[in-house]
């Protein structure tokens, strides 16, 4: 026996499926789950953070800053080839944090890192 899902739309139980479509008897709510997982895998692609080469970056990765960086309030800057270790991604803008020996903790834009 298949699992139907419940109706994205109005949450009922009695959905049915009709050709390649699903639908729902209270809201008349006809979707295409195929679609919609792959509107879901679209979102997740899009969502992820991705360095200057589109590789795809995950917590604990290592990286190498590719641009030498000035840092505000610092005389010198943050030279390019410098390996990152162990980062941590998060939202926003610098959406990378990380500890870089001499400068301390940091934030960083996936755009200047590239996968170590």
């Amino acid at each position: 026996m298949s699992e139907t899902p419940n109706c994205p739309k109005c949450g009922s139980e009695y959905v049915y499926a009709m050709d390649h479509l699903l639908v729902c008897p209270e809201c008349a709510y006809e979707w295409n789950p195929e679609e919609e997982a792959a509107e879901a895998r679209a979102d997740a692609d899009e969502n992820a953070v991705k360095d200057s080469n589109g590789a795809i970056l995950q917590n604990g990765d290592s990286v190498v800053i590719i641009k030498d960086l000035p840092v505000k309030g610092m005389p010198k800057s943050i030279k390019a080839g410098t390996k990152v270790k162990n980062i941590r991604l998060v939202s926003g803008d610098h959406n990378i944090d990380c500890k870089l020996d001499g400068f301390g903790a940091m934030a960083l834009k996936s755009e200047f890192v590239k996968k170590a």
